[in-house]
């Protein structure tokens, strides 16, 4: 397998689960309609920012900051098998995360997920899930995207889903939570890095990310962070591309105690507006290099569709690949599930290499 190493980052994406405005709005003229005859995305315009920032002076909590560093993930390991089907074997996987550079947290930290690895030779292409917010006092490994990942695996994709720091066999978040949820980002980056040194049967340059909701947020920052990394992001649901938004619609009010700690260590929204931003992917969407493609309800009274429809101008307006398609559907996408998967698949294979 090649090997690559992604530049990486501990940001972190404020969602999680909610209530929000619902999504009655029309799209606005450059974006999709949902219905497969939707028209391709425009070629990108803009040249991106370096991969690494080299200011000393970046916060670790920032996208500059956690650009500046570097995340390895290595030693992946296929443990039980979960599933057997005539398409597709599923097991349990771990795999390890190192960090390194300015401000980085060096201690080695062992991850878990669940891998979906499709019958037959390969080599195969592949995609790495971000999932949504669920509690992780709750949470299960590989929960959130079974639907997604069987899919995919069905059609002929190894799927790995990402259990975050924190979460089911995961190690704990070194930031307890404090880093805006930015360190998943670079659990997703240490999967990706770790699935092509493994010995699965991957196409390493046909590795794309998808997340949806709070990880659709983790996979424009990873985009951001590590641009060679995958070969195109998919957002379903997305959260908002700013932070202090998330901050405000998700947690703020909830009495939550991350609330407390993050403003006792970094201010409100209002008092710090700097920090919010550079943890925030809208100011560095221009570091997308690869093809973006996000999915969004109407009705989705989770995560309005008024963020899917400023993130997708920012994006333009950063020349950034994208294209934003619409669903009469709601935040967990039922009806409209099939259809928006394969649409989703269309796009994976229309963006390899």
């Amino acid at each position: 397998m090649a090997r690559r190493t992604a530049a990486a980052l501990l940001l972190l994406v404020l969602a999680s689960g909610c209530t929000g405005d619902p999504g009655s709005e029309d799209p606005s003229a450059a974006e999709s309609t949902g219905s497969p005859s939707t028209s391709s995305p425009s070629a990108p315009t803009a040249t991106p920012n370096p991969t690494q920032d080299s200011s000393p002076a970046a916060d670790p909590v920032s996208v500059p900051g956690v650009a500046a560093q570097t995340h390895v993930g290595d030693r992946l390991r296929l443990g039980d098998v979960r599933e057997r089907t005539a398409a597709f074997t599923s097991y349990d996987v771990t795999w390890r995360v190192r960090s390194s550079g300015p401000g980085a947290d060096t201690r080695p930290l062992q991850l878990s997920g669940v891998l979906n690895v499709p019958s037959g030779d390969g080599p195969f292409p592949a995609v790495v899930l971000a999932h949504g917010y669920i509690d992780p006092a709750v949470y299960e490994s590989g929960q959130g995207m079974t639907r997604e990942r069987g899919f995919l695996a069905e059609r002929g994709f190894v799927a790995l889903h990402v259990d975050y720091r924190g979460h089911a066999g995961s190690g704990a978040d070194p930031s307890d939570g404090t880093d805006l949820r930015l360190g998943y980002a670079v659990d997703v980056i240490a999967a990706i890095d770790a699935l092509r040194r493994s010995e699965v049967a991957v196409d390493d340059d046909r590795i794309a990310v998808f997340g949806r909701s709070m990880g659709g947020g983790v996979v424009q920052k990873v985009a951001q962070i590590a641009p060679d990394a995958a070969h195109a992001v998919v957002a379903w649901a997305s959260v908002s591309s700013l932070e202090a938004e998330n901050f405000n619609h998700f947690i703020r009010g909830d009495g939550d105690a991350r609330a407390t700690a993050i403003r006792e260590r970094r201010g409100l929204p209002e008092q710090a507006p700097e920090f919010w931003r550079a943890a925030s992917s809208r100011p560095y969407l221009d570091r997308i290099t690869v093809p973006v493609l996000a999915v969004h309800g109407r009705f989705d009274d989770t995560c309005p569709p008024r963020w899917a429809r400023a993130t997708q101008r920012a994006m333009q307006r950063a020349g950034v690949d994208s294209d934003l398609v619409w669903y009469d559907d709601g935040h967990a996408f039922g009806p409209a599930f099939v259809e928006a998967m394969e649409r989703t698949v269309r796009f994976l294979e229309q963006s390899a290499p």
